[in-house]
């Protein structure tokens, strides 16, 4: 699993870079990999504040749905419109063109609470 070691985790399986006081945030590898093939992605959430943990969208794959929740607070402020264009790019490139939504983050400093890649590694084994 590509885990890349410039961002920080949730136990959700979200990925989170914070860009001065900007997070970018997607799903990591593992999860694109166990959801399979991407075929919709739904972020109803523009515009909104949410808490931390908050789903803030869907990820449809040919098997399932799953929620997608926001690692840190703050205002959803875009949804990726590659992403909203060609859904797949979440699984061909989840860490790069394949991000989800950017946060306006209302405390930079929980950032810091966000696994480590070493503590996320651990997490899925």
């Amino acid at each position: 699993m590509n885990i890349p070691a410039n961002l920080k985790y949730s136990n959700d399986h979200e990925w989170c870079r914070l860009e001065g006081d900007t997070a970018i945030v997607g799903i990591t590898d593992f999860a694109q990999s166990q959801l399979g093939d991407i075929v919709f992605v739904d972020v109803p959430t523009v515009d909104e504040t949410l808490a931390a943990g908050d789903v803030f969208g869907s990820i449809e794959a040919v098997k399932t749905v799953s929620d997608a929740f926001l690692p840190i607070e703050g205002k959803v402020v875009e949804f990726n419109p590659a992403v909203d264009a060609d859904p797949s790019l979440v699984n061909k490139d989840p860490y790069g063109e394949g991000w989800l939504v950017k946060v306006a983050v209302a405390d930079p400093t929980d950032f810091e609470s966000l696994l480590s890649p070493e503590q996320y590694a651990e997490l899925i084994g």
